[in-house]
């Protein structure tokens, strides 16, 4: 058993505590001793007691120490802790026990007179820690600690865990796999879509191999014995060839094959369709593999091709594990089956894997095949790491490294000298350089635009949020102006004629510096004509036709309700004339 420790330091998310531990000497003497004690609480309590406490000063600190110490790093925090809080003694060495060996070995590195020790007796100390901790720091609430734990736990986590999207390769290996799903499902579809309307008509399988091409003209032919001038022409669009659209219609016309119903025949143009959209997507996702092994792997990508540097990455199970391979493994990477099979037959090693896809290799000689494996291998490593481990990574290395594969095919056929790697490279740091600075300048130039976009999106959303509000209040503002502007109809009685007039002909309402005349309703307006004119021709009518006359008025008016016109033109000259009447009476009065 080796030397006991006096303290033990013990990390937690809310701090660092310092336990001492009490009746050491009594505790090295066994350790299944020390195991029983630790089940028990009031027996640990009395070996281990708290001796310092240092929290963190907020979720940050908290995190950056939780980083330092799984990278094995003493962080300052730590330093001063322990400098304040471990005990001193002149002639005797302080033993501290410690969880990680990284640590320990960093503790002793950096405070002198501190011997750590991470085996004996520390490991069940620490077991017992953990399990008591709550009961042995009294001043925190249980609550508080496991927020604390939670809090760090996804901070570290997605600290881990933080990708840049541009260079996301999660995305590629999914991809290429659902790619390579694809051509066998299309694949095998097309074949079955074959067989299917084959029965139908046999011929136009000889006629049109492509696999494309076929299920887009039995979709358009369907059955065959209705062949007119529209349907021509759709397959003059899709075959592009007149000769070739003749042969299909002359075939259709003799062919061999049964008739079929149309349930059949909506059956086999649907499953048709559906493969089309499949193929149609696959284009789509082809695409997409493309631009995503641009921003992710530009220079793998520029060497190799986009599809066979997705299915490398795919198969080592990301870009990181890619580049840390060697040139041999990246060699035969796809070919494990092989591989096993020779080294336990003790036959000959395969050459190549998922580098076969390449063109390098189908264009050397056979001789040659392996030699271009091993260079084009140990290119695809120069380029995996660079693009791993590039801050903007970008094409041109790969460029470089393609013309150096390239230079070393003529070399092997031709025996033409290539240029130096040393050379190659100068020219691709210098190129890199430049390529770099106008990435760097068109991202900026991208966040300033997202930057204006989502703020004028902002503004908008504001504008939009306050708009209903202003409609509302202008709309109450109408409706009470309305309100106060509404003319009232009264009527006055002409005690020497008869007559009746109404003063809501000629009311005038003042609306700011402007004057509207209202009109009255057509009921009213004949009504009023029809008093005028009775009170001019009798003039000496008795008070009870008034009465009734204007009771009349006053029920009519109550059911035409508020809705007021103004008055129309043609109403104008008779009380022109009501008035020219008036003023003749009064003349022959003043006379």
């Amino acid at each position: 058993m080796g030397d006991v420790p006096q303290c033990v330091l013990y990390e937690h998310a809310v701090g660092y505590v310092l336990f001492r531990v009490a009746e050491f000497e009594d505790i090295g003497t066994s350790i299944p001793q020390v195991e029983e004690s630790i089940a028990d609480l009031q027996r640990f309590r009395s070996i281990v007691k708290v001796g310092a406490f240092e929290p963190f000063k907020n979720t940050e600190s908290a995190l950056e120490n939780c980083n330092s110490l799984s990278e094995g790093h003493l962080h300052p925090d730590l330093l001063n802790f322990l400098e304040a809080n471990l005990p001193r003694k002149k002639k005797k060495v302080v033993t501290l026990a410690v969880g990680d060996s990284r640590l320990a070995s960093a503790i002793s590195e950096q405070i002198t007179g501190i011997k750590c020790q991470i085996s004996g007796v520390v490991p069940e100390l620490m077991r017992g820690i953990r399990i008591h901790f709550e009961h042995l720091v009294k001043d925190l609430p249980h609550h508080s600690l496991s927020k604390a734990q939670l809090s760090l736990g996804h901070g570290y986590s997605r600290k881990k865990v933080k990708f840049d999207v541009h260079r996301v390769d999660n995305m590629v290996i999914q991809s290429i796999a659902l790619l390579d799903q694809l051509d066998k499902d299309i694949n095998l579809f097309g074949m079955r879509i074959r067989e299917w309307y084959s029965y139908h008509f046999p011929e136009l399988f000889k006629l049109v191999p492509d696999q494309l091409n076929y299920i887009k003209c039995a979709s358009i032919i369907m059955d065959r014995k209705n062949l007119d001038d529209e349907v021509v022409g759709k397959l003059n669009e899709v075959l592009e060839d007149n000769d070739k659209v003749v042969e299909i219609v002359e075939a259709a016309r003799t062919s061999m094959g049964m008739d079929i119903s149309d349930l059949d025949l909506f059956n086999v143009l649907r499953f048709a369709k559906r493969v089309d959209e499949l193929t149609v997507y696959r284009q789509e996702l082809h695409t997409y593999v493309k631009e995503r092994m641009h921003s992710c792997a530009p220079s793998l990508s520029a060497l190799i091709g986009e599809q066979v540097g997705a299915r490398l990455i795919s198969h080592a199970g990301s870009l990181t594990n890619l580049a840390k391979y060697p040139a041999s493994t990246v060699q035969i990477l796809g070919a494990e089956k092989a591989l096993f099979r020779a080294l336990k037959t003790r036959s000959n090693t395969p050459k190549y894997g998922l580098l076969f896809h390449s063109s390098f290799i189908g264009r050397a000689s056979a001789k040659n095949k392996g030699r271009i494996s091993r260079f084009l291998a140990n290119k695809c490593t120069v380029a995996s790491r660079i693009d791993c481990f590039s801050d903007v990574p970008v094409a041109t290395y790969g460029e470089h490294l393609k013309q150096q594969v390239e230079d070393r095919l003529k070399f092997l056929e031709s025996g033409i000298i290539p240029k130096k790697n040393l050379d190659v490279m100068k020219e691709a740091i210098e190129e890199a350089a430049t390529v770099k600075v106008k990435i760097l300048k068109k991202r900026k130039k991208e966040a300033k635009r997202a930057k204006r976009a989502a703020e004028q999106q902002e503004d908008f959303d504001t504008t939009q949020g306050s708009k209903p509000d202003a409609d509302a209040m202008k709309v109450e503002d109408e409706i009470v102006k309305e309100k106060i502007k509404r003319p009232k109809l009264v009527l006055h009685e002409e005690g020497t004629d008869g007559g009746q007039k109404t003063n809501n002909d000629e009311s005038v309402i003042n609306n700011g510096h402007k004057k509207k005349k209202k009109k009255e309703s057509s009921d009213v307006r004949d009504e009023s004509r029809h008093g005028e004119e009775s009170g001019v021709m009798n003039g000496e009518s008795s008070s009870k036709k008034k009465k009734k006359l204007m009771k009349k008025n006053d029920s009519e008016i109550t059911e035409s309700g508020d809705n007021l016109l103004e008055c129309s033109e043609g109403a104008l000259p008779i009380l022109n004339e009501g008035r020219d009447h008036k003023k003749k009476k009064k003349k022959c009065s003043m006379e």
